[in-house]
């Protein structure tokens, strides 16, 4: 059974930064796509990043473009977000999940394991 669990969040003023980090247990996911989702208060989940299983290839939602950046390691089962240029409305419970399967895909759904979510909240 994988087991994911993500460390990192917190509260942080606008305009700084965060790593969220994600450890996987129970099994290597060197081969698998990972993600990172966010659920802010009272709205649905949406996908933030994403990366394939050699992080040849990775993917970011358009709005966080240029302040965000996933990353993984294979050899620590871990996978990061790095958060940059933090604004109040990125304020959410962030996910990291786990597809098991190389290619990366966006819909959260696709994906098969999940951690328990880590809350990131930013003041103005």
């Amino acid at each position: 059974q994988v087991q994911l669990a993500e460390s990192g969040g917190g509260l942080v003023q606008a305009g700084g930064s965060l790593r969220l980090s994600c450890a996987a247990s129970g099994r290597t996911f060197s081969n698998y796509a990972l993600g990172w989702f966010r659920q802010p208060p009272g709205q649905d989940r949406e996908t933030v990043a994403a990366i394939n299983w050699n992080g040849g290839s990775t993917y970011y939602s358009d709005s966080l473009k240029g302040r965000f950046t996933i990353s993984r390691d294979n050899a620590k089962n871990t996978v990061y977000l790095k958060m940059n240029s933090l604004k109040p409305e990125d304020t959410a419970v962030y996910y990291c999940a786990v597809r098991e399967q190389h290619l990366l895909v966006v819909i959260p759904r696709a994906y098969d394991y999940w951690g328990q979510g880590t809350q990131v909240t930013v003041s103005s």
